[in-house]
């Protein structure tokens, strides 16, 4: 099939142009875009914005993803759940069972709040998997004091392949905030344990010591008794407290995971992630096992430029080991960005991005990520085309899928870098700002050229996901935008527009890929190969509507892009909790 026609492509960039009429300027000199409102905005209850293949329970409020593990056959989702309402509150752990990380199995709640160490809430930790087998699960609780203390409990049955029932040790808590400096309402969030080469297990624990944001590091023979080892595993100075710490190996340009139970081995290197800044960022370094501290490749002094691992609605993630493909696997939470009225009214809230293999790209420099395999079982109906050009103002026309539930796969390939515009380091410190600056409507050497969807039949909501390419002196950059400012006409909506920067060597690649999965109110994309992911909800008046939606191949850049592949599938609906054993 051709590009659309000139007469469609003009219509797009009148309709652009259109929308940029509406900007202002806020009193901190941020853009705002003031959208045409429709005479009839639909109700925000609609089933139709339940994502269909994406993690959440039936109803109420969901957050972090808590304990992720595959064990006797069963992968275990455990999350942070209000059983009483979709806004936060009264929080338990959640639990589900998978055998394929796609279709899930509801449980009863694992960890409810009953006991002096977590009566005021049981917040988020981690599974590990000891000698032996033995399960342990070692999270937060808000005690009586309201202090924030480490405890453990241990599946009553290890032989119930569905662990529905877990039971507290009698000498909860097992790790208290005591010591000098140590923020008792900022200490929480445990990792994984892992293995020393003294034998001993060892955690780490996000705290705020001295003001500072710190991994503290605890040692234990049997994981009952903890002892503070006198240094942290990492701190820093640039930020107060560090949510959902995690700690693991990887072995650069391999994709299969390191168990930390095991021995790591030679040419290893260590991931700290934490969350902060509502997003998600790591370091990649060496676990120094003398010092038993982590030392980071580079040292940022401005965590701006710190490396994420979603550049959009993505935080609190938690990683693990699956001893059943030897890959490591990676969870994060992604809320609403509705209001808390509109929540109510739904009766749900939050979800949980699709789990994505995660491993570290062959020069050292960054971890990839692409979702897991299993999630192509829901594929049907694929579409494929082959060497479309688009040219500047094109439009291509992606039919005959189903727009709401999709899987796009598009490899873009440049036919010139003559025009490639400069490169401004300045633009890292807020991508955000330049996606905004530079959006969609306007024209760049090479660039923007991308997806769109979630697109009404005028164009009036659509959102956006789109690439620049800039040369830097020795290097290209590329930008990856997801712009949701124009996805909805429903007033009160948090609309950013999200991005993020990956270096690419186009002469040797040639190709820069972007894969979106679509499901209803989730985008989820995954640039260059899985350098930057970007997660967003969108909430379209047209999804209610109309039931439908057009999607786009695009280029409004001055170079002609060619896409050598295009390939798309609409995605089936999971059974994602709807059975309760």
């Amino acid at each position: 099939m051709a590009p659309m026609s000139q007469a469609w492509a003009f219509s797009f960039l009148l309709l652009l142009a259109l929308f940029s009429s509406f900007l202002i300027c806020s009193s901190n000199g941020e853009r705002v875009f003031l959208y045409p409102q429709s005479p009839k905005v639909s109700s925000i209850v609609s089933k139709r914005y339940r994502t269909a293949y994406h993690f959440q329970p039936p109803k109420n409020w969901i957050n972090d993803p808590n304990g992720p593990m595959y064990y006797n056959g069963f992968y275990h989702e455990f999350y942070q759940y209000n059983p009483n309402g979709s806004l936060w509150g009264n929080i338990v752990w959640g639990h589900s069972v998978s055998t394929d990380l796609v279709n899930w199995i509801r449980l009863e709640a694992a960890i409810e709040r009953d006991t002096p160490s977590d009566i005021n809430g049981c917040w988020t930790g981690s599974a590990t998997i000891l000698t032996g087998g033995q399960l342990v699960i070692i999270y937060t609780g808000a005690d009586t004091e309201k202090r924030q203390v480490q405890n453990i409990v241990l599946p009553k049955n290890q032989s119930d392949p569905y662990l529905r029932e877990w039971i507290k040790v009698g000498d909860n808590p097992v790790i208290e905030p005591v010591g000098p400096g140590l923020n008792s309402s900022q200490f929480r969030d445990p990792t994984t344990g892992w293995i020393g080469p003294d034998g001993l297990w060892r955690i780490a624990v996000g705290a705020e010591l001295n003001g500072y944001s710190a991994a503290l590091l605890y040692k234990s023979k049997d994981f009952l008794t903890w002892t503070r080892v006198d240094h942290p595993l990492y701190s820093s100075k640039t930020f107060s407290m560090w949510e959902c710490p995690d700690f693991f190996a990887v072995l650069p340009g391999n994709k299969s995971g390191l168990d930390l139970s095991a021995a790591i081995p030679n040419g290893a290197k260590h991931v700290l992630k934490m969350s902060l800044d509502s997003c998600d960022k790591y370091m990649i370094g060496v676990y120094d096992l003398k010092l038993d501290t982590f030392v980071p490749d580079t040292v940022l002094e401005d965590r701006r430029l710190w490396l994420r691992i979603d550049y959009g609605n993505y935080y609190a993630s938690k990683s693990f080991f699956d001893s059943k493909k030897g890959r490591r696997i990676i969870w994060g939470w992604t809320n609403e960005t509705d209001s808390s009225s509109d929540d109510v009214a739904k009766g749900w809230a939050g979800i949980h991005a699709i789990p994505r293999t995660i491993w570290l790209g062959g020069d050292g420099k960054q971890l990839l990520q692409w979702p897991v395999q299993e999630i192509e079982s829901l594929h049907t109906g694929e579409i494929s085309h082959q060497g479309i050009e688009l040219k500047k103002g094109d439009l291509f026309e992606i039919k005959g899928t189903d727009t709401l539930q999709a899987d796009v796969e598009i490899d873009f390939e440049l036919t010139s870098n003559n025009n490639t515009d400069p490169f401004d380091p300045s633009w890292l410190l807020d991508t955000e700002k330049h996606c905004r600056e530079a959006d969609a409507s306007v024209h760049g050497g090479v660039g923007p050229f991308g997806l769109v969807v979630l697109a009404s039949d005028n164009m009036e909501e659509h959102t956006t996901v789109h690439f620049r390419v800039y040369k830097s002196q020795h290097k290209y950059m590329i930008l990856m935008c997801s712009d949701l400012r124009r996805s909805s006409l429903r007033p009160g909506l948090y609309t950013p527009a999200y991005g993020g920067f990956f270096e690419f060597d186009l002469e040797k690649e040639k190709k820069i890929s972007l894969r979106t999965l679509i499901d209803r109110s989730a985008v989820e994309s995954f640039g260059g190969g899985g350098r930057v992911c970007i997660m967003a909800r969108v909430y379209p008046v047209a999804l209610v509507d109309d039931g439908g939606a057009r999607m786009y191949a695009f280029n409004n850049g001055s170079s002609t892009v060619r896409v050598p592949q295009l390939r798309a599938w609409s995605m089936t609906r999971a059974q994602v909790n709807v059975n309760k054993v």
